[in-house]
């Protein structure tokens, strides 16, 4: 069976998702544009208490639920002080290094639904007052927001509205390019939610009715831990689609789908990993098969927390993660007909 994928439609729900801030806990906004995109595809879609989506796909028989998890959210922070200055400490959300931020535009977004600019710098910005800005090491209590409002003290910046617990989002710095490579903050893990949603138009321009009823689990709350530790109880295999890392030893390019034999909790289950290898390699489908020591995904969250359920994980190839990351279209291509692949010729 070939899958003709929609490379136009993931591309542009790729980039309304890359360009809508959600770090994690603050991710109403997208959600909504989530809900409205999976109504337009006329599947059912509601919301759990802790604010991910559930989407079911209804399939020739419900006695065995396959699902299928992406996150939405992602890297932030917080505000964790005003300084008499009128700069902004922060606390981070999500682990990144520090100096992948440095120099980097934000969002601070109130409680009010106001939002300002500014920009994440060092306590010493400039090497021509400071002899050791260079040295200075990058840590939270070295790193201050810059507002782009007339702000010199604590006072004037509370007078804006802007409290200690605000949001901060990065610039996603989106770029598409024409050769296919998608350049951006974020792509981990929003390049695997666009994956999900090209699955879901290629099902549905078809007409096509998988064997099983299919739960797609969007999270969000992965960058902190727990995204998929609560899943809908009727699931009985879960496959997360999150990026596969790039570099050292490890086999995945940009162009790959990447399937994961085991991460920092442990190895995925056998029969999944070695069914979704036999089909890559079915399939002519450009793979790699890599081990990623520093890593967890949502299936980790959900076995973690004691969900009967068996797990595997796979996604498009992205270099620099948790920094400016970069992707190809043909690594998200190649994990969306895997996935259809999957759920299409699997019969339980």
């Amino acid at each position: 069976m070939k899958y003709d994928i929609n490379k136009k439609y993931i591309i542009k729900i790729l980039k309304e998702l890359l360009t809508t801030p959600s770090p994690s806990g603050f991710c109403h906004e997208i959600m909504e544009k989530i809900k409205n995109e999976v109504n337009d595809l006329g599947y059912e879609f509601y919301m759990t208490n802790k604010g991910c989506g559930v989407i079911t796909i209804p399939g020739k028989n419900d006695n065995y639920i396959i699902g299928l998890s992406a996150h939405v959210d992602t890297l932030g922070a917080m505000v964790r002080s005003i300084k008499d200055s009128g700069m902004i400490r922060f606390t981070p959300i999500g682990g990144y290094m520090m100096n992948t931020v440095e120099c980097e535009y934000c969002k601070i977004h109130t409680r009010s639904g106001k939002i300002y600019d500014g920009t994440i710098l060092t306590t010493k910005p400039s090497v021509h007052v400071y002899s050791d800005a260079k040295d200075q090491k990058r840590e939270e209590l070295n790193m201050e927001i810059r507002i782009d409002e007339i702000v010199n003290s604590k006072e004037d910046v509370e007078k804006l509205g802007i409290s200690v617990g605000d949001f901060i989002s990065f610039d996603s710095r989106t770029v598409i390019k024409e050769n296919g490579f998608i350049k951006s903050r974020h792509l981990d893990d929003k390049a695997g939610v666009a994956v999900l949603f090209g699955f879901m138009e290629m099902l549905k321009r078809n007409k096509i009715t998988p064997n099983n009823t299919i739960k797609i689990f969007i999270s969000t709350y992965e960058e902190i831990g727990h995204g998929s530790s609560y899943i809908p109880k009727e699931i009985d295999e879960l496959i997360a689609i999150d990026m596969g890392a790039i570099g050292d030893d490890l086999n995945c390019t940009e162009f790959d789908v990447s399937i994961c034999a085991k991460d920092s909790s442990g190895p995925y289950d056998y029969n999944m990993v070695s069914r979704l290898i036999n089909l890559a390699k079915k399939h002519n489908l450009q793979f790699s098969v890599d081990i990623y020591p520093n890593y967890g995904s949502d299936v980790s969250a959900a076995l973690k927390a004691g969900n009967n359920i068996r797990g595997a994980l796979i996604g498009p190839g992205v270099h620099a993660s948790h920094s400016i990351e970069r992707t190809h279209i043909d690594a998200l291509i190649n994990t969306t007909k895997l996935i259809s692949a999957y759920i299409l010729e699997t019969e339980n």
